[in-house]
């Protein structure tokens, strides 16, 4: 499941994709699904019809019935900036877990281990 709120600039970029879409063959399609997909978390999928093919005209109803809602700028990068700290913290939770049940090393704490038996007192390696 994709985002299902975008800027008026990101629906416009995406209105623009989509009608390149129309028009270009399987494997510029492709690369216009992936960039739908990786820059704006947009899946088609989420909102044509099987079988039919998702135009631009198609992204319009969808705002239009409010499937899709188009906030202000500001709004919207809020919106990924908390996202985006969602998905670090998931990530390092994700990380300690595993630590703790002995899946993977903490390589951070064997660095310092390392730094402290060698004495070296940062990061870098610069000699005490």
């Amino acid at each position: 499941m994709g985002r299902k709120k975008f800027s008026e600039k990101e629906i416009n970029i995406i209105r623009k994709l989509l009608a390149s879409k129309m028009t270009a063959k399987r494997g510029q399609q492709k690369m216009v699904r992936h960039t739908l997909r990786t820059v704006f978390e947009f899946n088609i999928s989420d909102y044509n019809v099987p079988g039919k093919a998702f135009s631009p005209e198609d992204l319009d109803e969808c705002v239009r019935r409010g499937r899709i809602q188009v906030l202000d700028d500001a709004t919207i990068e809020a919106m990924k900036l908390r996202h985006a700290e969602k998905k670090q913290h998931e990530a390092a939770l994700q990380q300690a877990e595993a630590v703790a049940n002995g899946d993977v090393v903490d390589w951070q704490k064997v660095l310092e281990e390392w730094n402290a038996y060698y004495g070296v007192n940062n990061a870098e390696g610069n000699e005490e």
